[in-house]
């Protein structure tokens, strides 16, 4: 028999590509040369420059609740506007292997490319890099009992994912995105 309390912990493990990810903040962090990395996860979070508050953009597209809803699946709307994720193992970009650029989903704005897309076996798209820094831009988030770094669409403030410090070099982060706030542009 399954208790409460075991389902409970199975559901927080699902929430917003925690399992492994929030694992792995509170431990301590491998680099490729297998050298452990003794900073506290805010020493690395810190060099990401967290704002409390959306970048100016001259091309910022702001939309109310029931704008986004009209230009949104209620899938899309629910990860992108309220902060949601979807099913690991599940998004339609988890195992693309083509060539090609990630867009917003709200925006269109270029966000990841496919040269820096990795296998992180956590289920999610995962990327070492942006395509450039101005494209997304990160806010701490402390929900569901733990700190985490949410990454956000530069041009529409949209929830993408999280970003951890468990990925390959150059960058050794792990920008764990979700596919609902995506389309991909194939190389030509």
């Amino acid at each position: 028999m399954i208790t409460s309390a075991f389902q409970a912990t199975l559901v927080a493990l699902m929430i917003g590509g925690i399992g492994v990810g929030a694992y792995l903040l509170n431990q301590p962090v491998k680099n490729s040369d297998s050298k452990t990395m003794n900073q506290p996860r805010e020493e690395w979070a810190t060099k990401l420059k967290p704002l409390n508050e959306s970048p100016k953009r001259d091309d910022k597209v702001v939309l109310s609740d029931s704008e986004w809803q009209q230009e949104l699946t209620p899938e899309q709307f629910k990860i992108l506007r309220a902060q949601g994720t979807e099913r690991p193992f599940c998004g339609a970009f988890y195992d693309n292997h083509k060539k090609g650029t990630y867009h917003c989903v709200g925006c269109d704005l270029p966000l990841f490319k496919s040269d820096a897309k990795f296998d992180s076996g956590t289920g999610w798209p995962s990327f070492f890099q942006p395509v450039e820094e101005k494209s997304v831009w990160y806010k701490e988030d402390f929900s569901h009992g733990m700190y985490r770094v949410e990454v956000l669409c530069a041009r529409c403030d949209g929830h993408l994912g999280h970003v951890f410090p468990d990925g390959p070099a150059p960058s050794k982060l792990r920008f764990c995105i979700n596919s609902e706030c995506l389309t991909f542009e194939e190389s030509k």
